[in-house]
């Protein structure tokens, strides 16, 4: 068994789980669905072909910067303009960073990584007009993959972290611990990811995400059991680093 890592980022991203007719909305965090769609279009795979051996992979993702949820109102018309097709919602999540890991067969895992470098078909963040800001450079490595997240860098963007580490300073709540340098993150994973003893505290659910087939007249997922928790992830960011909110260098008069 092997596991990777995905950094996922992107100026906007959307993973639909439960969008129907004229609202298509996103989840919070990446869907089993979508990650299986990317993996298939790195590999060249086409709608109509069997996806088996990637649903049975198991996933976790780690909620490194949640981004906002935008809205996107669509109003549109035939290509002779005679045509109105309904209005619809689209929602989206905007400066987004996930972290999503990956747990399978050594051989799949290592197929996929070379996959992902050179890829057959374009690659998006759930969907076809949101590509990732950056290539995706998995992390491979071997053991339990949640420990492997309770580890990995905090990947949010400098800005972000800047700005969790100033809510500190003038605020007592906040998921930064600038004293023993950990951030709070969410994680979503597979039910059977995480062991029993380490689920007091925790939310279950069910998603609606794992994907029987993609074919676009045939359409099929079916349900997984997950679970939310925070892990404590290491961060480099001091508390001498931190800037008070209202400090600028800015002096346009030249008076102070």
């Amino acid at each position: 068994m092997k596991n990777m890592l995905l950094t996922l980022k992107g100026p906007m991203q959307s993973w639909g789980t439960s969008s129907r007719f004229t609202k298509r909305r996103t989840s919070s965090e990446p869907s089993k669905s979508g990650i299986i769609g990317l993996l298939a279009a790195a590999q060249g795979r086409r709608r109509v072909d069997p996806v088996e051996d990637l649903v049975d992979l198991k996933m976790a993702v780690r909620i490194d910067q949640p981004g906002t949820r935008e809205r996107d109102f669509h109003t549109t018309l035939s290509f002779d303009g005679k045509t109105a097709y309904p209005l619809s919602d689209r929602y989206y999540l905007a400066d987004a960073v996930f972290v999503v890991g990956l747990s399978g067969e050594t051989a799949l895992i290592e197929a996929l990584n070379e996959a992902l470098a050179k890829p057959k078909f374009p690659l998006y963040l759930g969907r076809r007009a949101f590509p990732p800001m950056t290539p995706i450079r998995p992390k491979l490595s071997e053991g339990n993959l949640v420990d492997d997240l309770d580890v990995y860098p905090w990947q949010a963007a400098s800005w972000y972290q800047k700005k969790v580490s100033r809510k500190t300073t003038w605020t007592s709540s906040s998921p930064l611990d600038l004293e023993n340098e950990k951030v709070s993150l969410e994680v979503v994973a597979d039910l059977d990811l995480l062991p029993e003893d380490r689920r007091d505290d925790c939310i279950f659910d069910q998603v609606h995400d794992v994907p029987l087939s993609f074919d676009s007249h045939h359409r099929q997922y079916e349900w997984r059991d997950v679970v939310r928790w925070k892990c404590e992830v290491p961060t480099d960011i001091a508390a001498t680093e931190t800037e008070p909110l209202f400090l600028t260098t800015h002096n346009p008069g030249g008076m102070w």
